[in-house]
């Protein structure tokens, strides 16, 4: 008899099933290379190669980088990669509800990647006519990072 490939019941080696849901064991969180986002330049190590990042620094950099990113303007990324903050600044909305949306906006670009677990802990700063925000990041292996965005 031939087993079947396509079973609907897993079971472990206790013979206990497995839940349908991911677990953090189970999301890749991949490797990268380390970026400095301020100096827009790879990081360097002292022979001069890339510094590589570990799987949390890969994350927050995907992260820093999906909320620096325009939705809709590389053909090269998804349309569920980037950010619209651009088109909320200057349009004559109240601080109160660029600052929701700001949340929104953030939020949803972020849980697109199974990594992320949680956005949260909005905090705002308005200089001029630019809004700077803080946000907590929550990955599925509950480590924390602080992100910082800006909006106009």
């Amino acid at each position: 008899m031939v087993a079947n490939l396509f079973p609907e019941d897993i079971e472990n080696d206790w013979g206990e099933e497995q839940p349908e849901e991911f677990t953090d064991t189970q999301i890749d969180f991949g490797r990268s290379w380390q970026f400095n986002f301020k100096s827009g330049d790879f990081v360097m190590t002292p022979t001069r190669k890339v510094a590589a990042a570990d799987d949390k620094a890969a994350w927050v950099m995907w992260c820093q980088k999906a909320i620096r990113t325009p939705r809709y303007r590389h053909l090269i990324y998804s349309r569920e990669h980037g950010e619209e903050l651009d088109d909320l600044i200057g349009k004559g909305y109240s601080q109160a509800l660029i600052e929701s949306e700001i949340q929104r906006i953030v939020t949803e670009t972020l849980m697109v990647d199974p990594r992320t677990a949680n956005v949260d802990d909005f905090t705002f700063d308005w200089p001029g006519d630019a809004c700077y925000f803080t946000c907590r990041i929550t990955n599925a292996r509950d480590e924390e990072a602080e992100l910082e965005g800006s909006a106009g």
